[in-house]
């Protein structure tokens, strides 16, 4: 059976993990953003317009 030193460390990693997956993803969120900020506007076009494509997706 479980104690309740167990249960609380179990939780603490949890929540550990939870955030460090958070700052993570919010990196590469970020990360995206900035550099389609620099990203010439027809490249993100093509780009996007290549993706639709290629998950058979109609765009037009």
């Amino acid at each position: 059976m479980a104690t309740a030193a167990a249960i609380e460390q179990v939780q603490t990693a949890s929540r550990a993990s939870t955030i460090a997956a958070a700052v993570f993803l919010a990196f590469i969120g970020l990360s995206l953003v900035w550099v389609s900020g620099f990203a010439n506007a027809a490249e993100l076009h093509n780009g996007a317009h290549d993706s639709r494509h290629s998950l058979v997706f109609p765009c037009h």
